[in-house]
């Protein structure tokens, strides 16, 4: 049973139950001072509680995605990572991949690609980078309809926080879904959305940085990505046509990324971003040494010492419940001090770090990055 299966989450809750039970049951007979009694008695009351506390993590792995699986949890991942035979290639069809197809949760229960979209999920390999990457991309309904045969459309990389899954930015922030809704009620036109994580070298955070001797996760992003989707589908090839949204750490990355190629990305949201690019055990050393490259990563050094970037950026806080709500008005400050990159802002008056107060911010999100963006 996989680490998100539902048998996991129930079995672990009905122990839990059970030794709960157990212990009040068994309490009165294990109310003697020899030493098999007390060790029953710390026996089950240990056992009640780390059972308690694995329900209340998977529980919450459950309605987060931060990990996708056994191996993931433990850092044994090895299903992904940096391909480093430059033949790999050949014969497997160019640089995406379709690895299975499903239908858009949506209400009324139509499931027709040419009435709901389709989410398409995919394997990713950068033609220069050889980084692999699985990804999910969502096509909107017009997508698949006769008279929209010969029409491209614009397309936005969403990228999960660290660590993240793919499958949580479908099934948890419910972006395809909202997608459709927003251009049935013609709040944002028809857009495809390609979603990932920014680990694309787990459980290694890169932090979207090109690591010296490492993986080359900004040119990732700013090259093979959108030229594997352009291969594959009807996407628009002139400037504008690109957009990027992230939580978390992805919201650092978007805002970088657009910060850096405004020539790929005309808009990036951060939702709930950081601004400095970390360095902790997760990420290892990002910059060997490279001051150019630490400064490059720092969002506000880049804002003083670099020509503005002409793109449109959108950043989200929350006034109570964020840690980065004092930062966050202080970077609207220094991009509006530039006069030439845009920027707008969504405050909340409350809320956390999670997933409750992205779903409260996405709606306007998209809506946001679709105006700015052109399919042609």
């Amino acid at each position: 049973m996989g680490l998100t299966s539902n048998k996991v989450l129930v079995l672990a809750f009905a122990c839990a139950v059970l030794l709960f039970v157990g212990t009040v049951w068994l309490w009165p007979r294990l109310a003697r001072r020899n030493w098999r009694a007390v060790s029953g008695r710390v026996g089950l009351l240990l056992a009640t509680q780390l059972v308690l506390f694995a329900s209340v993590g998977l529980g919450a792995n459950q309605a987060f995605g931060f990990y996708a699986s056994w191996a993931d949890l433990f850092g044994k991942e090895t299903d992904q990572g940096v391909v480093v035979d430059h033949t790999s290639l050949q014969g497997a069809g160019g640089p995406l991949r379709v690895v299975g197809t499903r239908q858009v949760d949506a209400p009324g229960g139509a499931s027709r690609p040419s009435t709901v979209g389709q989410v398409q999920q995919v394997e990713i390999v950068g033609r220069t980078t050889h980084i692999a990457s699985p990804a999910y991309v969502y096509l909107p309904p017009e997508y698949f309809q006769p008279q929209y045969r010969t029409r491209t459309f614009p397309a936005t990389v969403v990228l999960t926080g660290y660590p993240g899954t793919a499958k949580a930015l479908v099934d948890k922030l419910n972006y395809p879904r909202t997608a459709l809704q927003l251009a049935k009620d013609g709040r944002m036109q028809p857009m495809i959305l390609v979603m990932l994580r920014p680990t694309v070298a787990p459980p290694r955070d890169t932090e979207c940085v090109d690591v010296p001797g490492g993986p080359r996760t900004e040119s990732f992003f700013a090259k093979d990505l959108p030229d594997a989707v352009l291969a594959h589908y009807r996407v628009g090839k002139k400037p504008g046509s690109w957009g990027i949204i992230g939580d978390s750490t992805g919201g650092y990355c978007a805002l970088k990324l657009a910060m850096h190629h405004p020539g790929v990305y005309a808009a990036g949201a951060g939702l709930s971003p950081y601004y400095k690019a970390p360095v902790d055990p997760t990420t290892g050393d990002l910059f060997q040494g490279d001051g150019t490259l630490r400064n490059e990563a720092n969002l506000w050094w880049y804002l003083k010492h670099r020509p503005a970037p002409d793109t449109s950026l959108l950043v989200s806080s929350s006034k109570v419940g964020e840690h980065n709500y004092k930062d966050t008005l202080k970077f609207i400050d220094h991009v509006r001090a530039n006069n030439f990159t845009h920027i707008s802002s969504i405050i909340l008056d409350s809320g956390g770090h999670n997933f409750n107060t992205w779903r409260r911010e996405i709606p306007p999100t998209l809506q946001w990055i679709s105006e700015r963006l052109t399919g042609r």
